[in-house]
């Protein structure tokens, strides 16, 4: 089943803790990939420093993260890779949460095509690696993840036992918001970043 709007339009907290475990589709042509999310963080803005709409900072690259829930925020990080987050709350509020990591079920090979990796451990486990993997760029930006057109996330019923809260990666610039526990990952899964 694929997540509707109102799993989405909730703060980002809540979205980041419970896409752990659902499915991440990506649709290219006659190729279909699935990876089980197993590691998120949330950006909270506009009070989270660490966000890029931190202060409701409002410009074309952060534009997306203050539409509706439920759309897609890709962005481009060194200007090479792409990171894939998902809308979380209400329009005008900027939340997002960062998919760090999926565990491969379906299309590996198409995965293994876009990304050359050795292992399947290796395949997904960072936010850059996955986008490559799934093929997941700029151009998928802005997209309505409930719609189930090429880009969405499904639910199959796969409830986590153990998730593990701790820092986020990466943020040491963000003051004391480089402490909070927004970090999220499912307790012993080799997939994570």
């Amino acid at each position: 089943m694929v997540l509707n709007r109102e799993f989405y339009i909730r703060d980002g907290h809540s979205v980041a803790r419970e896409l752990l475990g659902k499915i991440l589709v990506k649709k290219t042509g006659k190729n279909i990939m699935r990876g089980r999310i197993v590691e998120t963080e949330a950006y909270l803005a506009p009070e989270d420093r660490a966000s890029h709409a931190y202060n409701n900072r409002l410009t074309k690259r952060t534009k997306t993260m203050f539409m509706e829930g439920g759309h897609s925020y890709v962005y481009l990080i060194y200007g090479i890779y792409s990171c894939f987050n998902v809308v979380a709350n209400l329009k005008g509020i900027p939340h997002a949460v960062l998919i760090r990591a999926l565990e491969p079920l379906d299309g590996i090979e198409f995965m293994y095509e876009n990304r050359r990796s050795k292992t399947d451990q290796e395949l997904l486990n960072g936010p850059g690696k996955l986008c490559q993997a799934f093929n997941i760029n700029i151009d998928d930006d802005g997209c309505d993840l409930t719609t189930e057109e090429n880009l969405w996330i499904e639910d199959d019923g796969y409830k986590p036992k153990f998730i593990v809260e701790c820092k986020r990666i990466g943020i040491e610039y963000a003051k004391e918001y480089k402490e909070k526990l927004w970090r999220f990952y499912i307790k012993n899964n080799k997939f994570i970043s």
